[in-house]
């Protein structure tokens, strides 16, 4: 593998970040059951339970009642569970955790409604059916609206905070990127040598697979880094992020390789105009619909617009795509604490592609650009 000696990757370690405050959250979210007709709610998402609870690992269900959070793990996280969870009590299963959960229902079923809502986005329907098989006709289960989900749409300041270490160490690879794009360099070998360096400067892992797109495979919104070698003339899209303290990142920057064009210029240009139009109108009270419709109008001026095939971006938090969906059509309306990404492109099939890619919060009077990294057109 090519690696650049002259960049000295060094672990950099994360200053103490205040706690979540998980009691409120599992509070916000009771209050929520009785509206809606629930008497508990079976959480099974591991980023809402991690969101609700503070626990980490691959295995937990929440059962959040109307009085208190009861957390299910199974024997592999028996102290991970102890020192992690907050607000809940723990109960660690000989089995599966969601059937545990289901037994335990039963045996206090005194203290319980009978009306238990579930997520149908995350519950099989295996699971269900082990569910009802346990449960009786005692309880109904009921699908619930995605309560945790919408609660997760609006970051509080620790959360923000911790977004904004991620994107800061996200943007640095970006330098160690422009290191290796030459011609000939295989584009796995830009996305590992980034990863690698994410890792040892202190990232848990990546986003998402990095995305090294070269020639005319930039033209494909998310081809995977592959072992094509960058050629000596065109676009590379290069799409990265990294999870920090529990929270991603996500960047995209097009950058060129040998001496752009007018015509390059021109598109980069216009795809760098639209996601400045759609960012002044990441403001508080507009719909995320809004948003994507300036990115659109602007590349629709240029002649680009049937070029832009995807949304104009998404939220960011736990979750690389989390709500809202910021795309046409949709209604959602911009709040402070809302972290989405702006992210317009341009792809002509056979040719090349370029899409510019930014985190933004939503602030009480606007938005703020959580990214560092300059937007101006990089010819290597």
């Amino acid at each position: 593998m090519f690696f650049d000696s002259s960049w000295s990757p060094r672990f950099l370690p994360i200053a103490k970040l205040p706690g979540m405050d998980y009691r409120a959250r599992q509070a916000n979210l009771r209050a929520t059951l009785a509206p809606h007709r629930l008497d508990a709610l079976l959480v099974t998402h591991l980023p809402n339970v991690r969101y609700l609870c503070g626990f980490t690992g691959s295995a937990g269900v929440l059962l959040a009642a109307e009085s208190s959070c009861v957390f299910f793990t199974d024997g592999r996280y028996t102290a991970q569970a102890h020192a992690e969870v907050q607000g809940a009590r723990v109960v660690i299963a000989r089995k599966a955790p969601l059937d545990r959960m289901a037994e335990w229902i039963l045996a206090h079923r005194r203290n319980f409604g009978s009306r238990l809502g579930i997520d149908g986005e995350h519950v099989s329907v295996a699971a269900e059916r082990r569910l009802r098989g346990t449960l009786t006709s005692r309880f109904r289960l009921r699908p619930a609206p995605p309560l945790v989900e919408r609660a997760r749409m609006t970051k509080d300041a620790q959360e923000i905070e911790r977004i904004r270490k991620a994107v800061s160490l996200g943007a640095g690879l970006f330098d160690q990127a422009l290191r290796m794009l030459r011609p000939g360099v295989a584009e796995a070998e830009v996305a590992a040598t980034m990863e690698y360096a994410a890792r040892q400067t202190g990232a848990e892992a990546m986003s998402f697979p990095t995305i090294i797109a070269s020639g005319e495979r930039s033209a494909m919104p998310h081809a995977r880094a592959s072992t094509a070698a960058i050629p000596a003339d065109g676009f590379v899209v290069c799409d990265f992020g990294v999870i920090l303290t529990g929270y991603c990142s996500d960047q995209t920057r097009s950058v060129y390789v040998g001496r752009p064009s007018d015509v390059a210029r021109r598109i980069y240009e216009a795809v760098k105009l639209a996601q400045e139009a759609a960012i002044q109108r990441v403001t508080p009270g507009r719909t995320v619909g809004e948003v994507d419709r300036a990115a659109r109008n602007a590349l629709q001026k240029e002649g680009l617009g049937r070029y832009f095939t995807h949304s104009t971006g998404h939220g960011v938090g736990l979750e690389i795509h989390e709500a809202p969906r910021v795309a046409a059509g949709q209604t959602e309306i911009l709040q402070p604490g809302m972290v989405v990404t702006i992210e317009p492109g341009v792809y002509i099939p056979g040719k090349w592609g370029v899409r510019i890619e930014d985190m933004v919060v939503v602030t009480e009077t606007g938005c703020e650009v959580l990214t560092p990294t300059s937007k101006e057109l990089i010819a290597v």
